[in-house]
């Protein structure tokens, strides 16, 4: 709840606004019983009645509940846009989050769960406050109010509902407080589900290749039963809530019914004055009637809170440093870097490198070397353990990551397409550009072929199973032509693409690294033996360093992974 009213607080005058108008709408109601109290000693008995002080009564009785409506109507609308709003900011500062986690966290966390979290855990925390601010704010002023007229009417009928008053909070609390529990629970398994359909979903094609439909099946009824489970054990103990105290409200009701009724014999009180009391009996319990009802939605949008605030207080990456890179010239200085994922399993120890403005350096070897981790350090993705990365005699850990990032032009083998039209997926990295730059970058990556065949051209709207792997791997590689930065990282930048495409391709991408120091990671080594520099990898050490010749005369591990990719050979 405090971490709620941080945002919260950010409408402190819809918030006012709404307890004003809580407020007088509760007046007005709790004003009614008293007009019907007094319109009833108005009937003293046949033939003594005062018409004219009832026709007043009632006549002022339908104004206020006109009035009445009006502001609960008005309260509705404030209650709803301080709500959303709310939740509107919670929302974006998850996705801001979001941008500011590391790599590390993103990659222990399910891509399902932190859907889950910014998308439905918030839903349920609007619907708990949209509850809480309608209902809880006016439950309370009516708790007060009628005390405050009760006490006014008879100080003992009062005191009577106030000492019977805390048995109903006993008994919400004592069901309640174990809600709280089984609503996190569900919430996580919630997440857990989401989890699993996101990945069954996108991964339908080796699903359905490798026959894995019934075991998926197997999976997310093991997570439904879980959750029917979770979901059915709390919601039937909240719901104990509101007959328990609808139990204890009507104890109270028969109480000062009873009473009442004695004093009306004794002359202590008249018979309207005992309606008035029995209404305001009832207005005083309906607050706890509602609240506890409630309880089930609070404690829901509490526990999903509880998850929404777990990922606002996750650490962000390490703060920025101010400094840009300019005028780069692509020189690099990597000495004595040591990384490892898990703190107890080291990949990459001492790993030293000097590499001159424009040189080609290839990385090879075995899968699991550390190829893609250097360049995850490269670009920052992962912070070193020990070690630095000079950029132009620049400690990177010096320059800010949207500059880092921003010298580098990066081709993976995992293609990412987003829900846009051709033209922003090509002009990604570079929105300004016109379609002449996105049309000249499209013919030369030889993706603009198939982007003419489609039925808009660049204005085509795609998503990731709009194109195959291949014309998704050109369109990534039509965005590095288009921002064309100072340095080149290609990771398996070709996979997916055919010889014929991908021998234009590397025609393309020669010119474009002409003078451009350049990173290949490449698992074909005959496509990188023009490389100034080869590096072999093993074990996050490098085992060999120079030219495809040098390395061929050495006869090492370069030797045998080379032929091995020709001969069968096995290392």
């Amino acid at each position: 709840m405090k971490k709620l009213l941080r945002f919260i607080g950010r409408y402190k005058g819809l918030l006012v606004l709404s307890l004003l108008l809580s407020t007088i709408t509760v007046l007005i109601q709790l004003y009614i019983p008293i007009l019907f109290g007094k319109g009833i000693d108005f009937v003293v008995e046949k033939g003594n009645v005062d018409f004219d002080g009832l026709h007043q009564k009632l006549l002022l009785i339908l104004i206020l509940l006109g009035f009445s409506g009006i502001l609960t109507w008005v309260l509705g609308i404030v209650n709803n846009r301080m709500t959303y709003g709310i939740v509107k900011q919670i929302r974006a500062a998850s996705i801001r989050k979001m941008q500011k986690l590391p790599l590390s966290f993103l990659d222990r966390m399910g891509v399902g769960d932190l859907v889950s979290r910014i998308i439905t855990d918030t839903d349920q925390v609007s619907d708990g406050l949209l509850l809480g601010f309608t209902q809880l704010f006016a439950g309370v002023v009516t708790i007060l109010a009628t005390l405050y007229f009760m006490l006014g009417l008879s100080p003992w009928i009062t005191l009577l509902v106030v000492c019977l008053t805390p048995i109903s909070f006993f008994v919400s609390k004592f069901i309640a407080s174990g809600t709280y529990k089984m609503f996190k629970l569900q919430s996580e398994i919630r997440g857990q589900q989401t989890a699993l359909t996101e990945e069954m979903v996108g991964g339908a094609r080796v699903v359905h290749a490798f026959g894995y439909e019934r075991r998926a099946e197997e999976r997310f009824s093991e997570i439904n039963d879980r959750l029917k489970d979770a979901s059915t054990k709390a919601v039937f103990y909240s719901s104990l809530t509101n007959p328990s105290t609808r139990a204890v409200n009507g104890v109270i009701y028969a109480s000062v019914a009873l009473l009442g009724a004695f004093m009306i014999l004794k002359g202590n009180l008249t018979v309207g004055g005992l309606s008035i009391l029995l209404a305001y009996a009832n207005q005083y319990m309906k607050p706890f009637t509602d609240i506890s009802s409630v309880v089930t939605e609070l404690q829901n949008a509490l526990s999903c809170a509880d998850r929404v605030f777990e990922l606002l207080e996750e650490p962000s990456e390490p703060e920025e440093k101010s400094k840009e890179l300019e005028d780069v010239h692509g020189t690099m200085d990597i000495e004595g870097v040591h990384f490892s994922y898990v703190k107890d399993k080291p990949l990459i120890e001492n790993f030293s490198l000097r590499v001159k403005e424009g040189t080609h350096v290839a990385i090879v070897g075995p899968t699991g070397c550390g190829k893609t981790t250097f360049i995850n350090l490269l670009m920052r993705f992962y912070d070193v353990d020990e070690g630095s990365i000079f950029i132009d005699g620049t400690d990177i850990y010096e320059i800010s990551r949207k500059s880092l990032r921003e010298s580098f032009g990066m081709v993976l083998q995992e293609t990412w397409i987003k829900n846009a039209t051709v033209r922003e997926n090509i002009a990604f990295g570079h929105p300004d550009s016109t379609d002449e730059e996105i049309i000249k970058a499209a013919k030369e990556a030889h993706s603009y072929s198939f982007i003419k065949r489609l039925p808009e051209g660049l204005d085509t709207v795609i998503d990731d199973s709009s194109l195959s792997q291949g014309q998704k791997q050109l369109l990534c590689i039509s965005r590095v032509m288009l921002t064309k930065p100072p340095m080149l990282i290609l990771d398996e930048a070709t996979s997916s693409i055919d010889t014929r495409t991908e021998l234009k391709i590397q025609n393309a991408f020669e010119k474009m690294m002409e003078g451009r120091t350049t990173f290949i990671v490449a698992h074909r080594l005959s496509t990188i033996r023009s490389a100034d520099i080869i590096l072999v990898m093993r074990d996050g050490h490098i085992v060999e360093q120079g030219s495809h010749d040098e390395l061929l005369k050495k006869g090492g591990f370069y030797r045998e992974l080379y032929y091995s990719q020709f001969a069968g050979v096995e290392i």
